[in-house]
């Protein structure tokens, strides 16, 4: 079979992008450490950085002052040479963040979308971003790329948001294009499962595996499937809309889609979690707020964390049966309230009620995962055309 050899520009770029990504995850980084780390010469590592330099994606940060020997000038990726937003959107609020190219947040702004109309859509889209934008000192005519979640998926066949009949003015038949074309950067819309999903195997606990789900629990339950590396979103772009899982313990609900409920939704939803903890006498306004009063509460409480464990681990059994992940990521304010101790019940459960025995952790993604793995898709996209040396250069 033919193969096409490697030009030297072609090489060059290869050794660039692997300096390029050791600086993301290791540096600031000496000359002698990148050569060491890429197996390059000394005269190579020095001709490659000082390419870098003159390309403006790496900067000097520094010395190695305080180390034994003679100080050594440090490089760092020039995260200023590109910048990216992100979006996650819920039917109460849009919250918006700017990172740059080294992956550092540089702006925030957060838009409250109580009672809204569905009209309105994109100005309100263009207003949280301009207001990250401008928090970072920006204007929105600077960003590379932006990233938006959303609940639900928009079918690729269709273009239109499904699965989330609970965010309105989403639905419009041609708001992608609209989005598009009032934001004027290259646009991205994901749902926002998916992107917590992202955001876990790029700086999260699944970094190191290829096959894994994420369980979100908040008001809603969802799910991400990571099959090979790779996100699944199927054929609609339904792929991990659980809450219409059936199973045991729950009605069978016909027509789900007009309904937006299903099994596993009526059995470990926001409200379900709400009433479990209101058998069990205890009180409290949000999902939330009920598993972290049952952490403190003996008796009722752990009956509170035993049954919602118990609820979790069949709707993980039927996920397992069918995906076999390496790892299970537990996510969303009303799981990750329930911390170690809710984790621990969910992983006794779920060995006894499926074969395949997969890690389960909690996030590692504490705070804003649906934010964060915006930017980290966009950032993903936007490095692989700002750190290709073979194309032309980034103006």
């Amino acid at each position: 079979m033919a193969t096409t050899p490697g030009t030297p520009r072609l090489l060059r770029a290869m050794n660039d992008r692997a300096a390029l990504d050791l600086l993301l995850s290791q540096g600031p980084l000496s000359r002698t450490t990148l050569g060491n780390l890429t197996g390059l010469s000394k005269p190579t590592a020095s001709q490659l950085l000082a390419r870098l330099e003159a390309a403006r994606l790496v900067r000097p940060s520094g010395t190695t002052a305080g180390r034994p020997g003679p100080n050594a000038q440090l490089y760092e990726i020039n995260g200023g040479i590109a910048y990216v937003g992100g979006l996650d959107v819920t039917p109460t609020r849009i919250r918006a963040a700017i990172a740059d190219l080294a992956g550092n947040v540089v702006g925030h702004y957060e838009l409250a979308t109580p009672g809204r109309s569905a009209k309105g859509t994109v100005d309100r889209v263009v207003k949280a971003i301009e207001g990250a934008a401008g928090e970072a000192g920006l204007s929105r005519e600077r960003l590379h790329r932006v990233s938006i979640g959303t609940p639900g998926g928009f079918d690729p066949t269709t273009g239109r948001l499904r699965y989330a009949t609970h965010l309105p003015g989403w639905h419009a038949p041609h708001l992608l294009e609209e989005l598009a074309a009032a934001i004027a950067v290259p646009l991205e819309v994901e749902n926002d499962v998916n992107l917590a999903a992202i955001a876990e195997q790029r700086v999260g606990h699944a970094r190191e595996h290829d096959n894994f789900v994420l369980l979100w629990g908040e008001e809603g339950i969802g799910a991400a499937i990571v099959i090979n590396g790779r996100l699944h979103r199927g054929a609609t772009g339904g792929a991990g809309e659980v809450a219409f899982l059936p199973l045991p313990g729950t009605p069978l609900v016909r027509n789900v889609g007009r309904n937006n409920a299903g099994g596993f939704q009526e059995l470990a939803g926001g409200e379900p979690v709400l009433e479990l903890a209101r058998e069990h006498g205890l009180k409290a306004r949000t999902p939330e707020a009920a598993i972290a009063i049952a952490l403190q509460t003996e008796g009722a409480g752990d009956a509170v964390l035993n049954e919602f464990a118990h609820r979790l681990a069949v709707g993980l059994a039927a996920i397992v049966a069918v995906v076999d992940p390496e790892l299970i990521v537990l996510a969303g304010g009303v799981i990750t309230a329930g911390g170690e101790r809710l984790r621990g019940l969910v992983q006794d459960e779920l060995a006894d009620l499926a074969v395949p025995r997969p890690q389960l952790l909690m996030t590692a993604i504490s705070t804003d995962p649906v934010l964060s793995g915006a930017l980290q898709s966009a950032l993903s996209t936007t490095r692989d055309e700002v750190f290709d040396t073979a194309g032309p250069p980034i103006t």
